[in-house]
């Protein structure tokens, strides 16, 4: 009997050891998020503005796809503002066009999820 009391025991230590460092680590990677300071994005001149609209298959939610897709646009550098509307599968993109091109805001927009669900059509830059 103390042998299944002190193995009970053993795991039950086990198991709250293991449950408290990933409580700790989440809450570390918490921490880390809240003190980065946000990224300050870069001026555009007008003159380098350009707008680039495209069709995006493929999606079928708007949460999970459309906000995903716009934020990995918006997160790109030069990009000033990026809008995905889910139900016209429109996506608009206003960026710099030194720093970005219409192929590589393709290129971002197919590589999300696996790589094979987006694809982009009717590119007009």
């Amino acid at each position: 009997m103390n042998i299944k009391k002190s193995i009970v025991t053993i795991v039950l230590t086990s198991v709250l050891f293991v449950g408290c460092k990933e409580k700790e680590t989440e809450m570390a990677a918490k921490e880390t998020a809240i003190t980065e300071a946000p990224k300050v994005k870069k001026e555009i001149a007008a003159a380098n503005l350009q707008t680039a609209s495209f069709s995006v298959e493929g999606m079928t939610c708007a949460v999970g796809c459309a906000k995903t897709i716009q934020e990995d646009l918006t997160a790109l550098d030069g990009v000033q503002k990026a809008t995905v509307d889910f139900d016209t599968k429109l996506a608009t993109v206003t960026f710099d066009k030194t720093v970005q091109t219409p192929e590589k805001l393709t290129t971002v927009v197919e590589a999300a999820a696996d790589g094979k669900t987006y694809k982009v059509l009717k590119m007009k830059s």
